[in-house]
């Protein structure tokens, strides 16, 4: 594999989630938004074989795009990628610290992985340094657990400024934050009541608002997101209070990198909603339906805004395919076509 590192090699990434074997499925994207399909790379690791990993960032990028990182919820472990033009190489694999890790967020030189819990073992997370090599090493005294040990958390993710980090809490109805201290360990948590019930996936705009969908326990048409400013490191405020999109079982939310538009998905009809976001933080929605996989088929969950705002990509797990669109000026969503013949464990979802 060479090492072109170029930004001809735009990609976007998966995982299968297999518990027989886990591995990382790489497409190249053209100029078009259209994907063809790289190759399939082991991670080393195991996936659950469950359909649907409920979590947000169970395969994320690093800040310059140089590095893949995919948590092994099977296995309890995390690998690192080298990313390049023409594929993937494994560069990296450690225990992830806790059972069943689902999210890992970087910012820099750092790293969290956030763990779901199981089996008698709390929900929690664990930092760790990132090397020029792309090799990680665990940040000794990082660990930390949630606001309750069954919390049911969906996803952790640092703020632009990498001085929060935010979990989501779906059992608890609740937000945690945590201030990053200049060590890389982090203090808290502070929880914050969701807005509205069942808070899941979450973005930041460059800004530093974050964006939180609310699932609503899947009550039918009862889907909404809402927004948050940081009122200081790990302290944040309610600027827009669950803001519907008329649609239901809201899962994952991606910001275009202007940080004007935020697009959610909704499972339980296979739709995307889109909301325009004020310079303020304040959410307005755009339109209930702003981009279709299969009308009416559940399962649209993970996605993924280009690093260069001009596709978006959606994950469908139930019909075994990734869904493409061109994101206009104006916000709305132009369909590219549906790719892939991914296996019904798929999860997991990064664009560069």
């Amino acid at each position: 594999m060479s090492a072109d590192r170029s930004s001809d090699g735009a990609g976007v990434y998966t995982q299968t989630n297999d518990p027989g074997g886990n591995q990382i499925i790489a497409y190249r994207r053209a100029a078009d938004g259209t994907l063809t399909q790289l190759g399939a790379y082991d991670t080393g690791g195991l996936g659950t074989g469950t359909p649907h990993l409920a979590s947000q960032g169970s395969v994320v990028l690093s800040d310059d795009g140089r590095w893949l990182f995919a948590v092994n919820a099977g296995s309890d472990d995390l690998s690192v990628f080298a990313v390049a033009a023409d594929g993937l190489a494994l560069v990296d694999r450690v225990e992830a610290g806790g059972v069943r890790p689902t999210s890992v967020t970087a910012h820099q030189d750092l790293l969290f992985v956030l763990s779901t819990g199981g089996q008698g073992a709390p929900a929690s997370l664990h930092g760790f340094t990132i090397g020029d090599d792309g090799r990680i090493r665990l940040l000794e005294g990082s660990r930390r657990q949630l606001s309750r040990p069954d919390a049911d958390p969906a996803q952790i993710g640092f703020s632009p400024d990498g001085q929060t980090l935010v979990v989501t809490e779906r059992a608890t109805n609740t937000i945690s934050s945590y201030v990053v201290g200049q060590d890389g360990r982090v203090e808290g948590p502070t929880v914050l009541a969701s807005s509205g019930p069942t808070p899941y996936g979450f973005d930041f705009t460059g800004a530093g608002v974050l964006v939180v969908t609310e699932a609503a326990g899947g009550k039918l048409g009862a889907a909404s997101t809402s927004s948050y400013a940081q009122a200081g490191p790990g302290s944040l405020s309610l600027v827009s209070g669950s803001v519907g999109d008329t649609r239901s079982e809201v899962c994952w939310a991606a910001i275009s990198p202007d940080g004007g538009h935020v697009y959610v998905t909704n499972f339980g009809d296979g739709t995307i909603s889109s909301y325009t976001i004020a310079a303020d933080g304040r959410l307005e929605l755009l339109q209930a339906v702003a981009g279709t996989t299969v009308e009416g088929q559940p399962g649209v969950r993970d996605e993924a805004i280009s690093r260069d705002g001009r596709y978006l990509y959606a994950l469908h797990a139930d019909v075994q395919q990734l869904f493409g669109w061109q994101v206009d000026q104006d916000g709305s969503l132009t369909p590219v076509g549906a790719f892939g013949d991914l296996p019904s464990t798929v999860a997991g979802l990064a664009a560069t």
